[in-house]
């Protein structure tokens, strides 16, 4: 086994905590731990300048137009997403001022040396690190998580390549994420929805809680359009810690003309704009993206309209209405809850024409299966299911339940099945839709190119 896989056979030897079905998430999940860790490591994540982004959906676009905004304008940037979709590696990247102008898809992504390197360090010091705490009792004090340790990395990682920026998305929730031990210049919270209620909370205003969770004391807060109920408590927080709160669609304007759209930011006018990611929901995210960089405008850094208008353009973002063929139309997204996979059937009944649609659907155990289904089940002429080669994926034949009529359903033993079978049955006029959990996506991506 090389270097590299033993890196990462090291790294999933971490519990993820999302990963079973029996923890108590606001115990497992506290923020001791991580935070004891940094410091015994020497606290890296004090010494970057944070950009924090926490939401039910558009987290992952909003971050990828903050940081090519920021790149167009000089700043090397490092992005923190999760999950990926092909290699861990993607989760850790920067991005550099461009040289030229060829861009890669999950470009500036860590490299497998450095990667190696980093986790040659930090295996003897979270050894004694973990040692310290064994006479400690409760979750709190138990083994790093898999989400914590590589967050650490992030942190070191950033803070070794001198980076100007750090664009971090969170991972599950917000207030108790890992990455919430860091402080933020600017937070952000994206479209908030109902998912991970067995952790989060059951209504709509507890998972907000949970997300504004990552507001600070004093700090900059740019919200998308919220529903009621999560536009109160993100209010309300962002008051209550004396935050200084801007809200797309109030402070914030958009509107659309043709393929273009303009935004009256708080600090200046941006017309005649355009974006590759498909989707109106995607001119929101910019939109929120646009808000924060303003944000960065009180503390110095002033970022000019053209160089706004020339990140937006140029970013990428992998796995979200990406089209992969023309004939039949492929098209890959990862809709892993019932807001996203409703905004994603929007997208697809307004973007494309297309004879027949043939839906290739997987997901992981802990999404609203029922909520996705109940979306796109009624856009789908025939229904191919399958599973992603993950632990948490939710077996195939177990999925059919949840569609109402059985009979135009086929059920694949993996990914590179379901896609053989979707191109073999699928005419030039038709569109394959692949969606569900973005290890699904990626797969699919990995196995088509």
């Amino acid at each position: 086994m090389d270097g590299y896989l033993r890196a990462v056979k090291y790294l999933e030897s971490f519990v993820n905590y999302e990963k079973l079905k029996r923890y108590s998430y606001k115990k497992s999940l506290g923020l001791q731990r991580i935070k004891s860790f940094l410091q015994f490591i020497g606290n890296p994540q004090e010494e970057l300048k944070v950009i924090h982004i926490a939401g039910s959906k558009g987290k992952g676009s909003t971050c990828a137009f903050v940081a090519y905004i920021l790149r167009e304008a000089g700043f090397s940037v490092g992005l923190y997403t999760s999950p990926h979709l092909s290699d861990f590696r993607e989760r850790i990247r920067i991005l550099r001022p461009r040289k030229a102008n060829s861009q890669l898809p999950f470009e500036g992504a860590i490299s497998k040396k450095y990667l190696i390197g980093l986790v040659e360090f930090l295996k003897p010091v979270i050894e004694g690190f973990e040692k310290l705490l064994s006479c400690r009792r409760g979750p709190q004090y138990g083994r790093l998580s898999f989400f914590e340790v590589y967050t650490a990395l992030a942190f070191l990682y950033f803070r070794e390549k001198k980076v100007d920026f750090v664009v971090m998305e969170t991972g599950m929730g917000g207030r108790l994420d890992a990455t919430n031990v860091a402080s933020s210049l600017v937070c952000a919270i994206t479209p908030v929805s109902y998912e991970h209620t067995r952790y989060l909370g059951k209504s709509l205003a507890q998972i907000a809680g949970e997300k504004a969770g990552i507001i600070k004391q004093k700090t900059l807060v740019i919200s998308s359009v919220q529903k009621k109920g999560a536009a109160r408590v993100i209010k309300n927080t962002a008051a209550d810690l004396q935050a200084r709160l801007f809200t797309v669609g109030k402070d914030i304007k958009y509107c659309t003309q043709g393929r273009y759209f303009s935004i009256k930011g708080v600090s200046n006018n941006y017309a005649h704009l355009r974006i590759n990611l498909l989707g109106r929901h995607q001119i929101a995210n910019a939109s929120q993206a646009v808000g924060i960089v303003e944000a960065l405008g009180l503390y110095g850094f002033n970022i000019s309209v053209d160089c706004v208008r020339k990140g937006l353009y140029n970013t990428l973002w992998p796995g979200r209405l990406e089209v992969l063929s023309r004939k039949p139309i492929i098209v890959i997204d990862g809709a892993q809850n019932a807001a996203s996979a409703s905004v994603l059937k929007s997208a697809v009944k307004s973007i494309f024409k297309y004879k027949k649609l043939i839906l290739v659907f997987g997901v992981s155990q802990d999404k609203d299966i029922k909520g996705i289904v109940d979306q796109l089940s009624g856009l789908a002429h025939q229904v191919i299911l399958t599973c992603a080669d993950s632990p948490r994926a939710v077996m195939p034949g177990l999925l059919k339940r949840y569609f109402p009529d059985k009979k135009r359903i086929f059920v694949t033993a993996g990914v590179r099945e379901a896609k053989l079978l979707a191109l073999k049955i699928a005419s030039p006029k038709d569109l394959i839709l692949v969606t569900g959990s973005l290890f699904v996506v990626g797969e699919f991506r990995d196995a088509y190119r």
